[in-house]
């Protein structure tokens, strides 16, 4: 049987942390994290974690690689304070726009991401909205890839219930997303033909799909610079769309 439920807090996500165990009824469990002059972390657990089913609640969003190590000094901690179980909750999993390798001599970064967090001495993932489902194949323990589909989803048919809506993938790879929105909503579906020239930089796009008359609503997981977004708000518009939105779940 498991032991208490503890919950600790990284750096990057004090709030949420504190709202995850107001709401599980419980104190958050001392951790403090501390910098040498030359950069490197130091982390210490402050309570008793013996035996104790403990969250570790810390993003890898921006700077990622310090959340990132933070993340892995704290579940080590806890794996060498014999911990029962440690689930590392990370509501934003960063490097997952490397989870192939599109050209030669680059790396798996997802691959070595998920690597490290399972050495570290996690038993489980809890995340939200992977940017791509099979990063949940890149791990030998279970993953639980939650959707925020269900909160969007009730705010668009609160505003947009009697109005002509179309649903809008900004590439390709995010049309099963868009498309289990579109279903969900009975709207029509539209995809981004998207064409870019380096990373964080898009060159061309084209629209499949009509948008005349219809209000566009972009669905995608994560804003990084926010380019996507304007170059796809502008093709829609060229393209007879009335008004564009954006519903994305990771501002990184």
């Amino acid at each position: 049987m498991r032991g208490s439920l503890s919950i600790i807090a990284g750096r990057s996500n004090p709030k949420l942390a504190q709202d995850i165990a107001k709401a599980a009824g419980v104190e958050l469990t001392a951790c403090d994290v501390r910098r040498y002059s030359d950069g490197e972390l130091s982390v210490e657990v402050g309570d008793n974690v013996r035996g104790h089913d403990v969250f570790v609640v810390q993003s890898t969003s921006s700077p990622g690689n310090d959340h990132l190590m933070e993340l892995l000094m704290i579940m080590d901690a806890l794996k060498r304070a014999s911990a029962g179980r440690i689930t590392a909750v990370l509501p934003y999993f960063g490097y997952a726009r490397q989870d192939r390798k599109p050209k030669p001599r680059v790396p798996i970064t997802a691959k070595l991401v998920a690597d490290l967090i399972v050495t570290a001495g996690a038993n489980r993932v809890l995340t939200m909205d992977l940017h791509a489902d099979q990063i949940m194949g890149f791990f030998n323990i279970p993953v639980d890839n939650l959707y925020a589909r269900p909160v969007l989803l009730s705010w668009v048919q609160e505003h947009f219930a009697d109005q002509s809506l179309c649903i809008v993938s900004p590439d390709a790879g995010g049309v099963s997303r868009a498309r289990a929105y579109a279903k969900k909503l009975d709207v029509s579906l539209a995809i981004i033909d998207k064409r870019r020239t380096q990373p964080n930089e898009v060159s061309e796009m084209n629209v499949v799909g009509d948008v005349s008359g219809k209000i566009a609503m972009i669905v995608d997981d994560m804003v990084d610079t926010g380019g996507t977004l304007i170059k796809a708000g502008e093709a829609l518009l060229e393209h007879g769309a009335t008004k564009v939105l954006a519903c994305c779940t990771h501002p990184v």
